[in-house]
């Protein structure tokens, strides 16, 4: 049997959550699977980085467009372009056409997936009503609709009206194990540790639903000696440098670029802050847990759930720098009190989000999409 040929099509190829765990799924399927991407942004393609060698891959050129108005003639280039292939994973609003598409043209084309992991700083506040539609007429064309989260199977469920047997939740996993393991002092560039400074770090895109510049200020209210380490790059690194450097912490701030193998470096931290104003299950808190770290952060998305009943105290009741500022303090002053949180917040990363369980369900939702089990095995 041929190796089935996937057309990955993302609204940006930066990594973030959803790119992340593209990868890898690319990387856990080997020579199982060849790949062609599709990034809405040409240039946004950081995330090619993190593929491993060996990995049968592409970057489309000259693809049709993936957004613009609706169009019909838009709509029939989008499946050509995918009828060379045997399956479609789609990714997000950005790639949402790639769904409608389907609907408009399905004769002949292959399977698709659609994956939904959060939304932009534009839907942040509230989803707009015109893409709730959009989305209800274009997912019926999908084999299934794949969520990490709780509160957006939810919102699938209940706004885009999914059947239950199309929506399927599925936890972003890691290899906790790899967490255990003590982290490289020199995995940072230009970043070494000094002493009796905790070091705040964050792991996210530089874009502006992540809301960084918050945290920045957030941290420039705080008492005591602290250096806050943002790992990660994207458009928004500019205004984030400004924000610090207008709260008089450009010294404190490190932000080395995007950076592979987190498992690495995650440990040089101390705590794992999150600033962002829409969440669903965001890989980072995961990779913070595994490495005993507690995380503070607003109440987006299923963080709350996510993390053990010890760190419940440090998710803000309210989003805001200020309601940051004062999560993140407590643990800033009290080595003991990180520990204790950082432990249970390992135990239950190690029981409950080992990437096992997800490299599974997606193997066989893929191979189901496609008729053919085991095609990934």
């Amino acid at each position: 049997m041929p190796r089935p040929h996937i057309l990955h099509l993302h609204s940006s190829f930066t990594l973030g959550g959803k790119e992340w765990r593209a990868v890898r799924l690319m990387n856990a399927f080997g020579d199982a699977a060849r790949h062609t991407i599709v990034s809405g942004v040409p240039d946004a393609l950081d995330a090619r980085d993190a593929i491993a060698k060996g990995i049968a891959y592409e970057i489309a050129q000259n693809p049709p467009p993936l957004t613009g108005r609706p169009s019909v003639a838009r709509y029939e280039a989008i499946a050509r372009f995918m009828r060379g292939f045997d399956l479609v994973l789609t990714y997000n609003w950005g790639a949402i056409d790639g769904v409608m598409a389907r609907r408009c043209f399905s004769k002949g084309l292959p399977p698709l997936v659609h994956h939904e992991d959060g939304f932009n700083a534009d839907e942040a506040g509230g989803l707009k009503r015109e893409r709730n539609i959009y989305r209800r007429i274009a997912l019926p064309a999908a084999h299934a609709l794949a969520v990490p989260s709780v509160a957006l199977e939810s919102i699938a469920l209940k706004t885009w009206k999914q059947p239950p047997t199309r929506v399927h939740r599925i936890a972003n996993g890691i290899a906790t194990a790899l967490y255990a393991n003590k982290p490289d002092a020199k995995a940072i560039p230009g970043f070494v540790r000094k002493d009796k400074e905790v070091v705040i770090g964050a792991l996210s895109g530089l874009r502006e639903v992540k809301d960084l510049p918050a945290l920045v200020r957030a941290c420039g209210g705080l008492s005591g000696k602290f250096r806050l380490v943002i790992v990660g790059e994207g458009p928004e690194r500019g205004t984030i440098m400004q924000a610090a450097a207008a709260m008089g912490i450009a010294d404190r701030l490190v932000m080395p670029g995007f950076l592979p193998d987190p498992h690495r470096y995650v440990g040089l931290f101390d705590i794992l802050a999150l600033s962002s104003r829409s969440e669903q299950f965001p890989v980072s808190v995961v990779e913070a847990m595994a490495a005993g770290l507690p995380v503070a952060g607003p109440p987006v998305g299923d963080v709350p759930k996510m993390i053990a009943a010890e760190n419940a105290p440090f998710i803000a009741k309210f989003s805001g720098e200020v309601a940051l500022r004062d999560v993140i303090q407590p643990l800033l002053l009290d080595a003991g009190l990180r520990k204790t949180v950082g432990e249970a917040n390992r135990a239950k990363a190690r029981r409950d989000y080992d990437e096992d369980v997800m490299l599974a369900r997606y193997r066989a939702l893929y191979a189901g999409a496609l008729g053919q089990p085991g095609a990934f095995d």
